[in-house]
């Protein structure tokens, strides 16, 4: 089975991601994560920190030769303002009274619900691990998914539809969103000028009041067959497996597949997608029966159905505002205002690289969990059968 996990802290020293269950012989391109994770950086109303850390991965462990060998890749990425912190946050006792306390939970945050679970004086440790400063790791456990996926013709991208109250009003191509990735400059991640400039009205109005705004990204699944997931168990199912890995992600608070919210003000003549075959070449596709539309976002049944897998995600306005908001002291139990750290004011382009990650993971696990393989060349031999039976169906 396909595990990941992360550890660190927002101002500590470093970064970890560790990924497990990964076939042998999957090429492994470190200027391409290094990329992902500087995608992961861009976006108009990002904070001070963006201008601090170069996020780059040091591969640790499980990768030789440019290679996956088959055992855990551990992979390191340095916190480069740790040296501003050392002090602060020694991992020995150091000095107490150096420690800069978060006194005034934030509304929004996990500040207060993490300070009563952990009984904290203060919410500074709750900080360090709840920040979104944690989907950095993330984004380097992703990479390595999607480099795997690439290797069976699948590819995983995203792009802002809305910033506050701007949306795009269309719909994207695939073409479109893949030609996002080759940016140099990312401003707020949408395909369409016109629009992505209405969403940078939306930034700037934020800006000048003190406010935060957050969005909704989309991620799109291209090439993904059909038959990834299933129906006959509740926690198998393919769109509760992406929901909850979209969900796990900092700030999301709704997820949505296909046309998930709009379907239920909908008729059902409206809504399904009707189905066709073509007997004609197939076009890269991996079956011959097609859709008129895609409004199930490529999953029916928990099954992905062989069209585009579509997961959007919503993003509340992060919690740390320049104008906070009331709050109580932890000490005294006072009312103040709520403290405040150094932050963003939009990070929708920023969640929506850090969901590809998240994806690619979900669905790379149910990938390798229906074909198996220990080393790529027998994955993809599995992969090859299945395409090929499914073509003939």
């Amino acid at each position: 089975m396909l595990r990941f996990s992360t550890a660190g802290e927002s101002h500590g020293e470093s970064l970890i991601a560790l990924v497990s269950g990964l076939p042998a012989g999957v090429d492994v391109d470190t200027k391409f994560i290094n990329r992902e994770l500087w995608r992961r950086q861009q976006g108009y109303g990002r904070g001070g920190r963006m201008r601090i850390e170069q996020d780059t991965a040091h591969i640790l462990s499980g990768v030789r030769h440019g290679k996956t060998i088959g055992s855990p890749v551990a992979m390191e990425i340095e916190n480069r303002d740790w040296k501003n912190w050392t002090d602060v946050l020694p991992v020995e006792v150091g000095d107490p009274s150096k420690h800069k306390a978060v006194a005034s939970p934030r509304p929004g945050h996990a500040d207060l619900a993490g300070a009563l679970k952990f009984d904290f004086p203060d919410a500074r440790y709750v900080l360090e691990r709840a920040s979104a400063r944690e989907s950095t790791a993330r984004v380097a456990a992703g990479a390595l998914a999607k480099q795997l996926l690439l290797h069976l013709g699948i590819d995983v991208a995203s792009h802002v539809i809305r910033v506050g109250h701007a949306e795009l009003e269309r719909d994207a191509s695939w073409d479109e969103i893949a030609a996002l990735r080759a940016k140099d400059e990312v401003l707020l991640g949408c395909v369409d000028p016109e629009a992505e400039e209405r969403m940078k009205a939306e930034v700037d109005k934020v800006l000048r009041t003190g406010d935060t705004v957050g969005g909704v990204f989309e991620v799109v699944i291209h090439g993904a067959p059909p038959g990834i997931g299933t129906h006959t168990n509740w926690d198998e199912r393919l769109d509760g497996i992406l929901a909850q890995a979209v969900m796990s992600l900092q700030a999301v608070k709704a997820v949505e597949i296909g046309r998930g919210v709009t379907a239920a003000e909908s008729f059902g003549s409206d809504v399904h997608d009707a189905i066709g075959y073509s007997s004609g070449p197939v076009n890269g596709r991996p079956t011959r029966f097609t859709r008129e539309h895609n409004n199930a976002g490529g999953v029916e049944g928990g099954i992905s159905n062989g069209e585009d897998v579509i997961v959007r995600g919503y993003l509340k306005p992060i919690s740390t505002l320049r104008r906070p908001l009331q709050s109580v002291r932890f000490d005294t139990r006072e009312v103040t205002k709520a403290a405040y750290e150094r932050s963003d004011v939009c990070v929708v382009p920023a969640a929506g690289v850090a969901a590809e990650a998240m994806v690619a993971l979900a669905f790379a696990r149910l990938v390798l969990e229906k074909f198996g393989g220990d080393s790529l060349r027998e994955l993809k031999r599995n992969y090859d059968g299945y395409v090929e039976q499914i073509r003939a169906y």
